[in-house]
């Protein structure tokens, strides 16, 4: 699903400040895999998700996602795979919008856009049903503002709309990093009832040991640009979460 040959990303190559963010990283992130990536801050979980995205391109190597070769693909040109959310709870919605035309929008990401952009009944009962399962009572406030909602509903919807159209890979970009406790604990058992619904691919980036101890089935620990430890998903089972915290002192 995902993979990485050899790939490197250094910052001002040449130059006395480079920065070798990632380092000769190779690496398979199977179907269905639900990789949660941990690390000290610069330590290259951030620029491995990027180059993911398509938000940097590598220095060398090169990227494949379902076994195509998108080393040199923009962004724009990778979201028939990918679907992102990000840290930043306004960044993923379009809050002057109506929930009901920003789950449009998700729908049609990866589809040619023209002038109207299309709610009928249909689409109104499929968004209902979706937002109901959330338990928040949004599924009857469609017309209701994105932006005046709060930030813990905002993810939840962003997860949401990822499932709108035909992704398979999920991206979450400390998604739960600007909400209090109780949003981020709702948002996370958002996103992995969501994982698994839809079997998708997933990767999370967290500074959260208890959501790495308690999400996912496989946690890469990135430090200094490489991949220090691959935890697979039979060795996380053996895994305390005194463990993941004894990684970093």
């Amino acid at each position: 699903m995902i993979k990485l040959n050899n790939v490197s990303k250094s910052f001002n190559k040449g130059k006395a400040n480079e920065v070798n963010a990632l380092r000769s990283t190779t690496i398979e992130i199977k179907h269905g895999d639900n990789v949660v990536v941990v690390g000290a801050n610069g330590s290259g979980k951030s620029t491995f998700l990027n180059l993911i995205a398509g938000n940097l391109n590598p220095t060398h190597g090169t990227i494949l996602l379902q076994d195509v070769d998108v080393t040199q693909l923009a962004e724009y040109n990778r979201s028939k795979w990918i679907a992102r959310v990000f840290q930043n709870p306004l960044s993923g919605t379009a809050p002057d919008l109506s929930i009901l035309t920003n789950f449009r929008l998700a729908a049609l990401r990866t589809k040619p856009k023209n002038l109207t952009i299309g709610t009928d009944k249909a689409f109104k009962e499929l968004v209902q049903q979706k937002l109901s399962t959330l338990k928040m009572g949004l599924e009857n406030k469609l017309d209701q503002p994105m932006g005046s909602l709060s930030g813990g509903q905002r993810q939840a919807l962003t997860l949401l709309m990822s499932v709108m159209d035909d992704a398979k890979i999920l991206l979450l970009d400390e998604p739960t990093a600007a909400l209090d406790p109780r949003s981020a604990n709702f948002v996370m058992q958002t996103a992995d009832k969501i994982i698994q619904d839809y079997n998708l691919t997933a990767v999370l980036v967290t500074h959260n040991l208890k959501d790495a101890y308690t999400y996912g089935n496989r946690i890469l620990q990135f430090s200094e640009g490489v991949i220090l430890r691959d935890i697979s998903s039979e060795e996380k089972k053996q895994l305390e979460l005194t463990d993941l915290f004894a990684w970093f002192e």
